[in-house]
């Protein structure tokens, strides 16, 4: 398994491209089912909380939010007009507010998680200096 390291706007690009490629795909195959865009939007957070390095580990949770929305727009059942676009996409997110806390709690939780590790690792290597 591939294991880049993407700075916090390469994160950001790489899970909205992912969740709008999502988004195109599902509306393709599926017809725009939510369920099967939400379900794909937690291994997407995952991978990004999991590539995102480590100097930028707390933008994962805040960039899975935008991506979910930024996918959310193809799937959405839009009516005519931009009014109508704007309304699907309003109650695509209030209905599927399930999968995109999911996906926001998951991302924060590796992303403190790998956190705490890079701290307790800083700290044992810390004690393992000589004293000057």
């Amino acid at each position: 398994m591939p294991n880049p390291r993407l700075t916090g706007l390469g994160s950001g690009l790489f899970c909205a491209a992912a969740m709008l490629g999502i988004g195109f795909l599902d509306h393709l195959l599926f017809g725009g089912s939510t369920a099967v865009y939400g379900v794909l939007f937690l291994p997407v957070c995952v991978l990004t909380a999991l590539w995102v390095r480590r100097g930028d580990l707390l933008t994962a949770p805040v960039v899975v939010p935008i991506a979910f929305a930024a996918g959310l727009v193809p799937v959405a059942d839009s009516r005519d007009g931009l009014g109508g676009r704007l309304m699907a996409l309003v109650t695509a997110l209030a209905t599927e507010a399930g999968w995109l806390y999911g996906g926001t709690l998951v991302a924060g939780v590796i992303a403190v998680a790998r956190r705490i590790r890079l701290l307790r690792r800083r700290a044992a290597a810390a004690g393992r200096r000589p004293a000057r």
